[in-house]
């Protein structure tokens, strides 16, 4: 029970902090990929916090021997660039650029109840599911 109110407090807390610092509005996001236009450096600010966050974090959790609710930590191992690293990575970068969201945001943009988020969520959800059975092949 303590994993789950841990886990919903983390994405309540995401989700007030991307609705505080506009990353729900996708006009804010397509802004900052407008390099040539109205550029909007509001994202790079938030992905700056976020990096200096972790960093910190990282410094102090990773001293303990296992996390708060699980046995041991699930760290990444692999570090290789592969081929499906960048074509998930190109697909994503396009569709981010294209509506201007990503998952963690849109899930906060569905309190809005706006038409686009409420049709792209479950467009998401379709490449997800699409991604994993391409995936479960090879």
């Amino acid at each position: 029970m303590g994993k789950l109110l841990a886990s919903l407090a983390s994405g309540i807390v995401f989700g007030i902090g991307m609705a505080v610092s506009g990353m729900t509005n996708t006009t804010r996001v397509q802004g900052f990929l407008d390099f040539f236009g109205a550029w909007d450096p509001t994202l790079a600010f938030v992905m700056g916090g976020g990096l200096l966050v972790t960093t910190l974090g990282y410094r102090f959790v990773l001293r303990n021997p296992a996390p708060l609710f699980a046995c041991s930590f699930s760290l990444p191992t692999r570090t290789d660039i592969d081929k499906p690293l960048l074509i998930g990575a190109a697909i994503f970068g396009i569709g981010w650029g294209l509506v201007g969201y990503c998952p963690g945001p849109a899930l906060a943009g569905l309190t809005y109840g706006y038409a686009p988020t409420l049709a792209f969520i479950p467009a998401m959800i379709l490449g997800l599911l699409l991604a994993h059975k391409i995936t479960a092949k090879t």
